[in-house]
C-alpha cells in the first residue's frame, strides 16, 4: 500500500519536527519506485525537479536534512526521467548540505552526502571523482551500517561500471557479514543483485560454472528481497539481468521472455534508461541469435534513449552494441563511426577499459578499416585495458594483435618460416632479437610483471615465455614477478 500525505499526519507537528518526519518518509517511498507518494509528502516543501525546497525559517540541521533528501531525489528521478541538468541541480543542493554538516561538526551525515554527491558523478560518467568521494566517506564511516553499506555497494557498482570486475568481487566479498547484518530491504537486495552481476560476468570471461550456478541464486536472492521492498523498477532491472544470464548461456528463448517482462515494466514506471538497458540487452540477443537488423533496430533504440539521459557509460555500452550489428549487416562505415564515437563518449569520462573495449571491437569486426585505423585502435585499446584482470579480454587482446600482424606481415608458412630463420644473418638476427625484447617488456609492464599474463597477450605459452626471458633476454628477470618456490607435496 502506497503511503501519502495524509497518512502522515506531520501537520501538526512543529516545522522542524514535520520536515523531518517528511524528508524520512519520502526515501522511504524512493526504495519502493513510489513518485506520486513521494510528490505529496514532499509538496509543503518541494514541488519539482529543479526547484529549490522550501527551508525558510528551519534549523541549520534541519535545512541541512531538507537539503540532502531533495538533493537525493532530484539526481533519482532524473536519472529515472532522463532530464539533462538534474545531475548539475543535485550536487548543487548536495554541496550545500555538506557544508551545513561540516559548519556542525556531523561527519556521519558529510560522509552520508558525499555518497549520494559521488552517484550524481557516476550518473554523468565521472567515475574518477566519484570513486574519490566514496573512499573519503568510507574513511569516515568506521561504524558498520546502513551508510557504510550503502558507500561500499556504491563503490562496487562504480568498478563494474569501470569493467573492474575483479575489484567490485572483492568488495562485495569482503564486506558480506556487513550486508548480512543490515535490515534495509532494497539495500540487501541492490547487494545480491549486484554480487549477481559480477559473478556472471566473471563466469563468462573465467569459464566458471560454479559462479554462474552462485549468480543464479543471487538473482533469486535479489528477487524475493524486492518483492519485501515493493520496489517494481528493482524487480524489473533483476528480470533484465535474469535475461542477459541467460542469453550467455545460449538460452535465447528464455532471455527473451524475461527481458520481455522487465520492458513491461519499464514503460509501466516511464523509466526510459531502464527501457534503454533492456532494449540493449535484447540487441544483444539478436545478434547471438544472428538476426542483425532486429538487433540494429533495438540498438538504435537504446542509443537514442541514452543520448538523453546523460548516463554515458550506458552510452557506450550501446553504441558497441549498435556497431557489431551494423558491421554484421554489412554496414562498415556506418559500424566504424559508431565505435570510434563509443571510444570517445567512454574515454571523455574516464572509462577507459569500455574506451579499450570499443576499440577492441572496431579491429573484431572491421575487415574493410585502414590498417592505419586498426592500429591506431590497438594502440590505443591495448593501453587503455592494460590493467584488465579478465582472462577473456587478454585472449581477444592477443588474436587482435595477431590479425594485426597479419594484415601487416602477410601469413608465413611454417617451413618458410623456418628457412628464413635459417638464413637469417647476424645483424638481423640482433633486430629481431631487439624486437622480441621490446615486445617483452611492454607485455610484462602492462601485466604488472605476471608472466603468465604477459604470455597471454603475447599470444604464447607460459612455459615458452619464461624460456625466452631466460635464456635470451635475461636483463628482464627483473622485470617480472618473483618465480615462487613451492614445497614438496606431503605424502601419505
Amino acid at each position: 500500500m502506497k503511503i501519502t500525505s495524509s497518512q502522515i499526519e506531520a501537520s501538526h507537528l512543529p516545522a522542524n519536527e514535520e520536515a523531518l518526519v517528511r524528508c524520512r518518509r519520502a526515501l522511504e517511498l524512493k526504495d519502493r519506485d513510489d513518485y506520486e507518494g513521494i510528490r505529496k509528502i514532499m509538496l509543503p516543501l518541494w514541488g519539482r525537479v529543479g526547484a529549490r525546497p522550501e527551508i525558510g525559517e528551519l534549523h541549520n540541521l534541519v535545512s541541512a536534512e531538507v537539503l540532502l533528501c531533495v538533493g537525493i531525489l532530484t539526481g533519482w528521478l532524473g536519472n529515472k526521467e532522463g532530464l539533462g541538468q538534474a545531475q548539475e541541480v543535485a550536487k548543487n543542493l548536495l554541496s550545500e548540505s555538506i557544508t551545513s554538516y561540516q559548519a556542525a561538526g556531523d561527519k556521519k551525515q558529510v560522509a552520508a552526502a558525499r555518497i549520494e554527491l559521488a552517484i550524481c558523478y557516476w550518473r554523468e560518467g565521472s567515475l574518477d571523482e566519484a570513486r574519490i568521494m566514496l573512499n573519503e566517506s568510507l574513511q569516515d564511516l568506521t561504524t558498520e551500517g546502513n551508510t557504510r553499506a550503502n558507500a561500499l555497494l556504491r563503490l562496487a557498482i562504480l568498478e563494474w561500471s569501470a569493467a573492474r570486475h575483479g575489484d567490485s568481487l572483492r568488495i562485495l566479498e569482503e564486506n558480506a557479514a556487513l550486508f548480512k547484518k543490515i535490515t534495509n530491504f532494497a539495500l540487501k537486495g541492490n547487494y545480491h543483485n549486484q554480487l549477481a552481476m559480477v559473478l556472471r560476468k566473471l563466469a563468462i570471461q573465467e569459464n566458471r560454472n560454479d559462479y554462474l550456478a552462485r549468480a543464479v541464486r543471487e538473482y533469486q536472492e535479489a528477487d524475493e528481497l524486492g518483492k519485501l521492498a515493493h520496489n517494481i523498477v528493482f524487480r524489473a532491472n533483476v528480470k533484465n539481468n535474469v535475461g542477459e544470464l541467460l542469453y550467455k548461456i545460449s538460452r535465447f528463448k528464455e532471455a527473451h521472455k524475461y527481458l520481455e517482462e522487465a520492458r513491461r515494466l519499464m514503460v509501466r514506471l516511464k523509466d526510459t534508461v531502464g527501457m534503454a538497458q533492456t532494449d540493449d540487452t535484447r540487441a544483444q540477443v539478436f545478434i547471438a541469435e544472428k538476426k542483425f537488423s532486429k538487433a540494429e533496430a533495438f540498438a538504435r533504440g537504446a542509443v537514442s534513449k541514452l543520448e538523453k539521459s546523460g548516463r554515458q557509460c550506458l552510452l557506450a555500452d550501446a553504441l558497441i552494441t549498435h556497431g557489431i550489428a551494423l558491421a554484421r549487416m554489412g554496414q562498415p562505415e556506418r559500424a566504424q563511426s559508431v565505435l570510434e564515437r563509443a571510444m570517445d563518449v567512454a574515454h571523455q569520462v574516464g572509462a577507459l577499459n569500455k574506451a579499450g573495449l570499443a576499440a577492441l571491437t572496431l579491429i573484431e569486426e572491421l575487415d574493410q578499416a585502414s590498417t592505419e585505423v586498426l592500429c591506431i585502435a590497438f594502440d590505443r585499446g591495448s593501453e587503455w585495458m592494460a590493467d584488465s584482470e579478465s582472462d577473456d579480454l587478454l585472449r581477444r587482446i592477443s588474436k587482435a594483435a595477431r590479425k594485426l600482424f597479419v594484415r601487416l606481415h602477410g601469413e608465413f608458412e611454417s617451413e618458410d618460416a623456418l628457412e628464413a630463420l635459417r638464413n637469417t644473418p647476424p645483424d638481423l638476427h640482433s633486430q629481431v632479437l631487439n624486437y622480441e625484447r621490446t615486445l617483452i617488456r611492454h607485455a610484462l609492464a602492462r601485466a604488472n610483471g605476471r608472466v603468465t599474463r604477459a604470455a597471454s597477450l603475447l599470444g604464447v605459452s607460459y612455459q615458452g615465455l619464461a624460456y625466452i626471458i631466460g635464456s635470451r633476454h635475461q636483463d628482464l628477470l627483473k622485470e617480472r614477478t618473483p618465480v615462487r618456490s613451492r614445497g614438496r607435496r606431503a605424502t601419505t
